[in-house]
């Protein structure tokens, strides 16, 4: 004796895959027998979510006399969201979410090992708009650009070299340098440190590379002045909602790397609202650039994969502008500081 009507739900991301609304929702109107309309505030949203997982990483690495990876070890620690909502993913103990993007590296490194360890917080964890590649991919490239720049490298060059097992990536790492003017110096804001960073990647099925220009001024804060994505998720269907999604995800993903942060005190959320979790604003939104690469292949995901780039191109820029490694986050300020 149940009817549901079902809504589209823009926004919802991983959270619309949980049910524990609709549980509430039903015990509430078993106990009426009129109509029920239960809206949670975004103060109770926030405190009572099912949060994204955090992870903690180490890499290390070996390179040769021209300063390119022979070995690549990775070990990835955090808590499994498959083992609670699809536990027939769980093969041996591993995650194959917690290491999408760090296990199928594009990149042609002769020996590479990847490890899972399982640690679950107290808290449960759910799907974010994309959780393990928003994850790996940042600490993929962030190492990668680590490399290029311990052996004295230009970090496109230094990824060009690696991408011989990938020509879909390179094209796209091309197509982005190029539309970015990469190999000239960002533009200049008056009393900011200015720079300019990349990352590629494969992830849910397509292909991208993002240059990301920020501006950092003397207090530490970051301004994203301009990204450039080139896509390749095959075949287009719908190009206009291709680049909806990748200007959506670039928001998205930027706002998360430089303010969103749950923490928890005595076991309660301190965040409630807009005043303490921060939101990007449409004045603080920078110029996004699309380019969309043709081609014949099976069509590939678009939902996530513009959030999964931002974060690595953003520090590997903030990298650029201060000297500053960015190997937590959302970016700390107060580390960027210089007055």
């Amino acid at each position: 004796q149940v009817k549901v009507h079902i809504h589209f739900i823009g926004g919802g991301f991983g959270r619309r895959l949980e049910v524990d609304m609709v549980t509430q929702a039903v015990a509430f109107a078993k106990q009426v027998k009129q109509p029920v309309k239960f809206v949670w505030t975004r103060e109770e949203d926030i405190q009572h979510d099912m949060y994204r997982p955090y992870y903690y990483d180490r890499l290390s690495a070996t390179i040769d006399d021209k300063g390119m990876p022979q070995s690549w070890s990775h070990r990835i620690t955090g808590s499994s969201i498959m083992a609670r909502f699809a536990p027939a993913a769980m093969k041996d103990g591993l995650d194959p979410d917690a290491v999408e993007g760090a296990r199928d590296m594009p990149y042609k490194i002769p020996n590479v090992h990847v490890d899972y360890v399982r640690h679950e917080p107290p808290v449960p964890t759910a799907f974010w708009r994309g959780v393990g590649p928003t994850h790996n991919i940042w600490v993929v490239e962030s190492f990668i650009d680590e490399l290029a720049a311990a052996s004295k490298q230009d970090p496109v060059a230094y990824r060009r070299e690696l991408l011989d097992k990938s020509p879909r990536l390179r094209q796209v790492l091309n197509l982005a340098a190029e539309k970015a003017n990469w190999g000239t110096p960002a533009p200049a804001v008056e009393g900011h440190r200015v720079g300019r960073g990349v990352s590629a990647q494969f992830a849910f099925g397509s292909y991208i590379a993002q240059v990301i220009d920020v501006a950092v001024d003397p207090a530490g804060e970051v301004k994203v002045t301009r990204v450039v994505c080139a896509v390749d998720c095959g075949q287009l269907v719908n190009p206009d909602t291709v680049m909806a999604q990748i200007e959506s995800g670039v928001v998205f993903g930027l706002t998360a790397a430089l303010w969103n942060e749950i923490t928890f005190d005595k076991g309660r959320v301190q965040q409630s609202n807009f005043g303490d979790y921060r939101m990007m604003r449409l004045n603080e939104a920078p110029r996004i650039e699309v380019v969309l690469a043709k081609s014949t292949d099976d069509p590939g995901g678009i939902g996530e994969p513009g959030t999964a780039a931002t974060a690595p191109a953003l520090t590997n820029a903030i990298f650029a502008a201060t000297g500053q490694r960015i190997r937590k986050l959302p970016v700390s300020s107060a580390q960027l500081k210089t007055a």
